[in-house]
């Protein structure tokens, strides 16, 4: 709250001092302004209840691209909310403020696909790709993404010359050989034909990178990286992505 004086300065001079000195007595009682504080990524209780973290609160730098919050994807269609959040189990917090320290110090950052994914989004994906190499099958549990101990990123760096379909904000997406979710075999995390030098040593980076974290790359994406227990099969989880 900030204290306005009603005094007027303009009686004799010693009412004036006493003015002043009041006025300098407020001022000092007041608290200084500060730069805002960092935005606390709070998640609600239920969200907290199922271990899951925003990722922001993990990784301040972290830049989302969650193309299923967007028609940008291989369903054709927004799965997620406009303003939905990268939600993942505090047990990868360790792993990927280990990964994100080691591509800082290389001037790289981490761009985030996906992470926590409701079952009721991979059941639709699975009906618009039947294919467990590409798209797993949703049963009556939940695990990988769908309990957010999986997620999908990529790299990204200041470049000058960035071509507009890579720019995300102020940075540039690497060219990792191909895009998200292509169903081809050069989505392999250690496909060389049809992937350039400088593609096969940006995925190599983020590998290393990730593994330093303790996150293992799926053999089939090389953007696809779980964390501890993405295996296990445990109820289905259902909680809000904003």
């Amino acid at each position: 709250m900030q204290i306005r004086s009603v005094l007027r300065l303009t009686t004799a001079p010693a009412a004036m001092a006493a003015a002043l000195t009041l006025s300098m007595a407020c001022a000092e009682a007041a608290p200084v302004d500060s730069p805002s504080p960092t935005p606390r990524h709070s998640v609600d209780r239920q969200t907290r209840a199922v271990g899951l973290v925003d990722v922001k609160s993990v990784v301040a730098d972290a830049v989302l691209d969650l193309r299923y919050a967007t028609t940008d994807n291989f369903v054709g269609e927004r799965l997620y909310p406009p303003d939905a959040r990268c939600l993942v189990h505090e047990s990868m917090a360790p792993g990927l403020r280990t990964a994100a320290q080691k591509l800082r110090a290389g001037g790289q950052t981490l761009v985030f696909w996906d992470c926590y994914r409701p079952h009721s989004v991979q059941q639709k994906m699975f009906q618009k790709v039947p294919d467990p190499a590409w798209v797993a099958a949703p049963g009556p549990y939940s695990t990988s993404h769908e309990t957010g101990r999986s997620v999908d990123v990529t790299l990204a760096v200041r470049s000058p010359g960035c071509t507009a379909p890579r720019k995300i904000g102020n940075l540039c997406r690497v060219d990792m050989g191909t895009d998200f979710d292509s169903f081809t075999p050069r989505a392999n995390a250690y496909a060389t034909q049809g992937v350039s030098a400088p593609a096969q040593a940006a995925r190599a980076r983020l590998r290393q990178a990730m593994a330093d974290g303790g996150l293992t790359v799926y053999s089939g994406e090389w953007w696809h990286f779980d964390g501890p227990g993405a295996d296990v099969r445990r109820p289905i989880v259902d909680v809000p992505l904003v």
